[in-house]
Parts: C-alpha cells; structure tokens; sequence
C-alpha cells in the first residue's frame, strides 16, 4: 500500500464538540474562577433573552454550592420555559440556536454558551447536567438529565420524565463544575452580576454565594427594554462568496425581486440602477448568474449609495435608565450620560452609549473604574485587549478635569465610567466574547461619547469650583456681620435685625423672605422672592400646609400629602426683578416649615431649603 493512501486512512472529521473540549480556553474556560464566571454568565445571558422575547420582567435566582472539591451551579429563571423535545439540544449541542441567522441585537448569537459550560461541566466531573422546564401553570414540568456525545455533537438523554415544579413556568439548570469561588468588585460572579443589573435595570437577580450570603439586585423600573426586530441583511456587508451563495439558493424568479426582498434599504428603484450598473437584466433569475456576473453584481453594491439600516433592529439602554442602574449600584455626586447616534461597520448597525459617575464614595487615588458592555452584557477579562478601552486611553483626560499621570491610559479619578455598545453583530476577538475588536468606526464613536461625557463633567468640576468659592465667601460674611449687627444693635439699643436680606445682596443670591400677620383668627403670609444675582433664576417654590389655604395669589398647584398639602409655583425671576406671594390660613395650632426651594444650588439661595 501506498503511503498517501495509508495516510488517508488516518484522516476523519472532528465534531465542534470534540475540538472544544480540546480548546476550552477558547470559550473562556482556561482557569478556575474564570469557569464559574463564564457558566454564570451564559446562564443568566440565556434567561434574560428568553424572558425579554416573551414579554416578562425577568426574575432570575444563581446560587452556587460547595460540593466536595468542586462547585454545584444552579440558575433558575421565570422565563417562557422550553418544550420538552428542544431541552436536549438547547443544552447538549454546540452550534445550536435560533438567533445566529437573525439580524437583531441579542445576547446570544452562536448557540455556543450554555452548551460550552454543560461541556465543561461533564468533562471536569463527569457528571450530568440537570434541567427543569416547565411551559405553562396547566401542564407538568420536564425534568431532564443529559451529557454532550462529543464525538458526535449530539445530546444524549440519560433521563427524562414529568414531575411537580413549584414555579408556574421557567427554566431552572443545575451543573457541577471545577472552579474556584472569589469575591471581588470586578472579576467576580457577584462584580458579573452587579455589572449586570446595571445595565438591564428591569431585571431582579438573587445571588446566594457557598457561604450562604445572599445578595440581591433589585430591579428599578418596571418597563421592558424596547423590542429589537430582526432585518435583512445589508448591502454595504455582503461578501462576494456570501452574494454568490443567495443567489444561487434563492427561491426568487427574478433578480430585482431578489434584490428588493432580499437586502434591506434598496427598492424598486435602486434594484433597477444596481442591475443597470451590474449589466444585468433585471428580469433573469437570480439562479442563472455565473462568477463574472455576480462579481459585478457584487462591485455595483459599492457605486451606488443606499440608506442605512433600519435602527429598530437594536435595543438601547436610554440615558435615564443609564442614570438609574449607576445610582443603584453607587454612591455618586454627578452623572453624565451621552448617547450616540446609529452608525454602521460593514453593513452592521451599532450604537454606542456613555455612562460616566463622578464622587460620591468611589476612591480618589485609584484608577477610574471602567465598566464594558456588548448588548448588555458585562465583558469582565480582556480589557486591555478591548477596543472599548482602547478608546478611553487614547483620551487626553487632563484636559476634562481627571488626572492621567502617564498621559495616556486609564485616567485616575472619583469616577466609574460605563461603555456599552449595542449592535445586530458584536466584532469580538475571540469566541469567549470579552473583548471588541478594533473597528475603526466603533473607535470613532466611542471616542466621541467619551469626550461628550467628559465636556459634561468639565463644566460640573469649574461649577462646583465656583460654587466651593461662594460657600467659603458666605461663610466669612456669617461670621462678621452677626457681630457687626450685634454691636450696632447694642450701641442704638434696637432689637438686632435680620441679616438674611444683607447676605443675599452681597453675595448675589435668591432671597426668599416670608413675613407674617395675625388677625381676626386668620394667619395672612406674605413670601417675597428677590433675585440678586445677574442671571435668570427658574426654579419651584414649595410650601407644605397643614392646612388648605385660602386667597392664595398667584395661584399655585396642589398635592396631597397625606396629612398635609404641597402648595409650589413654579417661577422665573430675571436679573434684579422680585415677586409677592400671598395666601391666609386658620391661625390656631399652625407652625410653618422653612420654604423649600426645587431646581436650584443650595449655595445660591438664602432664606429657604433647597432641594
């Protein structure tokens, strides 16, 4: 026998499954921490879409046990379920899944996740995985366990029966897996799950750590996020291989049929000028192109210009809940937030969005922590590698008001800074998703956000800079003047006057002044506003009543409060201008609070309580 020939004898094919069971590092299970980490995170992933699909705020419970010397990992979630006969191949068959051929903004995309972790599971225990669904109130749950035939890429069921599930529907996934616990701030299951909550701020998460602490994030906001919907794939990403492939496959008649159908952004007309500059007879079936015929096809995409995708197709955090997710998890003074518009990579829509929290209790002296995210899902490893990190290093922070002791890299701050980029198809480096590639438009956009944040903060630093000045400038005057009216007061033998009104016009500040009178049971209030200062002051003016008040001049709105009523006007006060507010109330018992003062810095008012 030949040699060739006996060489081909050793050839065979190898499953997806058996190459990574070889190559796990590849999905991101190269150390121990790291594991526990990445099966939390493709659990949690996968619960989160199925219950945004179907509509319900997702409540999702991970508890992770000792066993032994390894660790027991269980997620349970009240999505839709799944039916019986698609468990096996959901958990126990890489490269399975229903978004891969979708063009939305999704978690998952390969149908490798939760595969790659019951992959990891049986490999370093040995053991099954076990899975509980249940679809409806009115009918049984499914209990199942299962192992990946690796050399096949098939699930294999070792059991699978009907049994009683307290939950209504859900899915609940029970692995046992090699790791390592650790708490930390970042790389972390509980820093993954917090990062989580941050951004998908309707999702309740329930953490239960080996030591029995339970840690849970509660949700913020009872809306979902906005449906992504799927769209065609877009000219300006189609590969000549990928063209040649529809063509020859379409089920159209027609070519320009085929183009208009196929591809969004183009129509009637721009099917009939792509033909036009292709050469081609808008009536031909799509089958019948040859090479030549489809490479010019393929060179006309380039010469003319279409729209950009439809945006629809993602699913923004929007600046306010943005705002909300970072006050839930921290302690800050100031947020700022920048959303860019939608852009395009190759053919792929994407949008970038900025969250940047400044004071409150983060540390002075350590790095700015950098928090990023790829359709809301926390990327924990890489970041050096990351295009998202790339970008805030390449910011020249000395200018915005953060220290950059190198001049380059990660800026040093009270800050947390928050990157997350939604997109139909993330760009990432390598199949464990930590890290986005370095697309040259994803750079730019980035890029712009940053500096957008940072311009925000700017201007907060040089306000509360002007704002310290005039607090330290007030304090003086406090101290002098009640000795200078007291002195007075002594020498004229008058009672010592009120020193407010003087404050005020020293410093340029917003005097709210209220005087009383009493007569005939009745208690009239009088409460004038002055503006000092040489700007134009807009703000609300409250006034909490135990009482109904009577003659109340200008009209106000008013709230109920219980016991009480929030009686508020909503004013503008130009430069040096005033106003009277006036109103009579029952007279006995009555004791009234400070005024309170809505929309304005507590440095720049006297005489009232700001809020």
């Amino acid at each position: 026998m030949e040699v060739a020939e006996e060489m081909a004898k050793q050839q065979k094919a190898i499953s997806v499954a058996e190459f990574f069971e070889k190559n796990r590092q590849i999905l991101g299970f190269d150390s121990a921490p790291r594991a526990l980490i990445t099966c939390v995170k493709e659990a949690v992933d996968n619960s989160l879409d199925a219950c945004e699909d179907a509509g319900i705020l997702p409540d999702i419970f991970v508890q992770i046990k000792k066993s032994g010397e390894c660790y027991q990992v269980v997620v349970e979630d009240n999505g839709p379920g799944i039916v019986p006969e698609e468990i096996p191949r959901v958990f126990a068959k890489l490269l399975y899944g229903s978004r891969f051929h979708t063009l939305r903004q999704s978690r998952g995309q390969q149908g490798i996740g939760i595969s790659a972790a019951v992959l990891y599971s049986q490999l370093t225990t040995g053991k099954p995985t076990r899975v509980i669904s249940k679809i409806a109130p009115h009918k049984p749950a499914c209990y199942c366990e299962l192992i990946i035939n690796t050399a096949k890429n098939e699930p294999e069921i070792l059991k699978m029966e009907d049994t009683d599930w307290e939950r209504p529907r859900g899915t609940r996934v029970e692995l046992e897996m090699e790791g390592s616990y650790v708490r930390s701030r970042r790389q972390s299951v509980y820093g993954s799950l917090k990062s989580t909550a941050i951004v998908n701020p309707h999702a309740r998460l329930t953490l239960v750590e080996p030591e029995g602490n339970v840690e849970i994030f509660e949700r913020v906001t009872e809306s979902l996020p906005k449906r992504a919907y799927a769209i065609s794939p877009h000219p300006a990403g189609i590969e000549l291989g990928e063209l040649i492939k529809l063509l020859r496959y379409s089920e159209k008649k027609k070519l320009r049929v085929f183009l208009k159908e196929t591809f969004s952004s183009i129509g009637t007309i721009s099917a009939q000028e792509l033909c036009s500059r292709a050469a081609l007879d808008s009536e031909m079936s799509p089958n019948d192109l040859d090479h030549e015929q489809s490479k010019r096809l393929h060179s006309a995409f380039k010469q003319i210009k279409v729209k950009s995708p439809p945006v629809d197709c993602l699913s923004p955090i929007g600046e306010e809940l943005i705002k909300a997710g970072l006050e839930k998890e921290y302690r800050l003074d100031y947020i700022a937030t920048a959303i860019r518009p939608v852009s395009v990579y190759s053919g792929n829509p994407f949008l970038v969005e900025i969250g940047l929290g400044y004071g409150g209790e983060l540390e002075k002296e350590s790095r700015v922590e950098l928090l990023r995210f790829a359709n809301r899902v926390p990327l924990v490893y890489q970041q050096g590698a990351c295009a998202l990190t790339h970008a805030v290093e390449s910011v020249s922070w000395k200018n915005y008001s953060l220290s950059q002791p190198t001049g380059s890299g990660i800026p040093v701050g009270p800050a947390v800074l928050l990157i997350h980029i939604a997109s139909t198809n993330i760009p990432f480096t390598s199949e464990s998703k930590d890290a986005v590639a370095d697309v040259p438009e994803i750079l730019a956009e980035v890029d712009l956000g940053l500096k957008e944040v940072a311009r925000k903060l700017r201007r907060y630093l040089s306000r509360q800079s002007i704002l310290s000045e005039r607090r330290e400038k007030e304090e003086i005057i406090r101290k002098i003047l009640p000795r200078i009216a007291k002195k007075l007061s002594d020498v004229l033998g008058k009672q010592e006057p009120d020193i407010g009104p003087v404050v005020a016009k020293i410093m340029g500040n917003l005097l709210v002044f209220r005087s009383m009178e009493k007569n005939d049971g009745l208690l009239r209030v009088s409460i004038r506003v002055e503006n000092h200062s040489d700007l134009v002051r807009s703000f609300k003016l409250h006034e909490v009543l135990a009482v109904q008040a009577e003659a109340v001049s200008p009209e106000a709105k008013v709230i109920p409060l219980g016991d009480a009523f929030d009686y508020h006007w909503k004013l503008s006060l130009p430069a040096g201008e005033s106003v009277s507010i006036r109103y009579r109330i029952a007279a006995d018992g009555v004791t009234l609070k400070e005024p309170v003062v809505e929309g304005l810095d507590e440095e720049i008012v006297t005489g009232a309580r700001v809020i």
